[in-house]
């Protein structure tokens, strides 16, 4: 297909994770799409990795980032970014804006540094760069003879989340026109707390997430009841819940729910000797904490069914049985007590993937003790801790875990509706939905089996769009 721009793929090609695209116009002049960390064993064409991530491509003639949210896969390496010059403009939605210092901060602290007069000169240089754009409202970012635009619309991923859509111009060309939209990570039509999304009127080539291009979800319904039914199972067994969670996204709306299960079940036992409004749910995560309540805080941002709730007085945030946990020798009583208490209680704590953070902890407590269970509601890279307890565990397989071999007695369980990503016939409503259908489609951020059945649905539905695996 002969275009006036191309398109590169730092990330995102061979898995989930890392997801950075560069649109590069005829005069060498570019932009990127995100910007994100590699997790597990994904890796990009150039090298980069989980343990390498330096930007390992040329950033003098880009001339602005894009972030499509603000979740670490898609903006963890800007700090990377910014050591290898670039100095443009970082353009997202307004919400995005107000969330990704925070998401920075912490990957600071994590993978680079935790001296603090180094991390707020970079959060100060970072605000310097954000520019909070409107959705549904164009932006120039380069303007000669070969121009760029950009248009943000709401994802319904997480808070903040937006499918970018490109239009390209060479003024000096008649009709030279072209129309570039990039998915970033599209949201089930039902999410909690945020507004459906809508599909782009037309575009000349999609650029489109693939994570569950295999996979239908459970109705919100359905899985409401099967975290309920999980509930109810570890509560009578007198265990804990744990639930590694990413800190933005599932995180809230996950509270959500159980602020929904617990007013609709507040006259009912969880179990013998248990009521629903007797229970501990914790969030043992400083992050998911702040991430909370910027969310509490953006309300203005939350789809009708979630304002409506506020005005009946309810807070699906902020509920009497929440506690957070902040700092880490309260975090290490929280593990000891509950694996030697039969206290029932959740726990939501990051990573999502079990790869660190504060999950780690109640994994290597709990997961030998039959008591408790496991409840996944996201996706496990491969390579991760999580894929490894999420495909063994139902076996009465181990998992390594900080070089300790931990054998598998907890309930393992897996709820798919909780994913935050679109599923297979979502994916294809983006595109079917569009009046003006694309000429190609480039299927990115999904293992090579979701990306292939997702492919062959798309050239089925679409015979006449050229459908493309990078």
């Amino acid at each position: 297909m002969n275009t006036p721009f191309g398109i590169t793929h730092h990330g995102a090609i061979d898995g989930v994770t890392g997801s950075c695209h560069q649109l590069t116009l005829s005069d060498g002049q570019s932009v990127l799409i995100d910007c994100g960390l590699f997790q597990g064993a994904e890796t990009s064409s150039d090298g980069a990795g989980a343990n390498r991530p330096e930007i390992g491509f040329p950033v003098d003639k880009v001339r602005a980032l894009i972030v499509t949210h603000v979740h670490i896969d898609h903006v963890g390496r800007i700090p990377h970014l910014l050591a290898a010059g670039f100095r443009g403009p970082i353009v997202c939605s307004e919400a995005s804006a107000a969330l990704l210092p925070l998401v920075l901060e912490d990957a600071l602290k994590i993978g680079l540094t935790r001296d603090p007069a180094l991390i707020n000169r970079f959060l100060g240089q970072i605000r310097q760069q954000i520019v909070p754009l409107a959705y549904k409202q164009w932006h120039s970012i380069i303007e000669n003879s070969a121009g760029l635009r950009v248009k943000l619309a709401p994802a319904g991923h997480i808070l903040g989340s937006a499918w970018v859509e490109l239009e390209v111009t060479h003024h000096n060309q008649a009709g030279s026109k072209a129309r570039i939209v990039f998915s970033g990570d599209l949201g089930a039509p039902y999410t909690p707390l945020l507004p459906a999304p809508q599909s782009p009127y037309g575009a000349d080539v999609v650029v489109m997430e693939s994570t569950y291009g295999d996979s239908l979800h459970e109705s919100r319904k359905d899985r409401r009841l099967r975290l309920q039914a999980v509930c109810q199972r570890a509560f009578k067994n007198k265990g804990t819940i744990l639930i590694p969670a990413f800190s933005i996204g599932r995180t809230q709306e996950l509270l959500y729910e159980l602020e929904e299960i617990i007013h609709r079940n507040r006259q009912r036992p969880a179990a013998p000797g248990v009521n629903w409004n007797d229970l501990d749910i914790i969030i043992d995560s400083p992050l998911a904490a702040d991430f909370t309540a910027g969310y509490a805080q953006l309300r203005q941002h939350w789809d009708a069914e979630a304002r409506n709730k506020l005005a009946a007085g309810r807070h699906p945030l902020a509920f009497e049985q929440l506690t957070t946990i902040d700092d880490h020798a309260t975090h290490l009583n929280a593990v000891s007590y509950l694996a030697r208490t039969a206290r029932p209680a959740i726990v939501i704590a990051a990573s999502g993937m079990c790869s660190g953070g504060r999950i780690v902890n109640y994994l290597k407590a709990m997961l030998g003790d039959p008591r408790h269970d496991v409840l996944f509601v996201g996706y496990q890279a491969a390579g991760t801790p999580g894929r490894d307890i999420q495909k063994y565990g139902p076996q009465g397989g181990y998992v390594q875990l900080d070089g300790i071999r931990i054998d598998i007695r907890a309930g393992i369980h897996t709820l798919g509706g909780y994913s935050a990503h679109a599923d297979q016939k979502d994916l294809l409503n983006f595109i079917g939905r569009m009046r003006n259908k694309p000429r190609q489609i480039r299927l990115v951020h999904g293992e090579e089996s979701a990306k292939q059945t997702l492919a062959k649905a798309l050239r089925a539905k679409h015979p006449d769009i050229e459908v493309v695996v990078p």
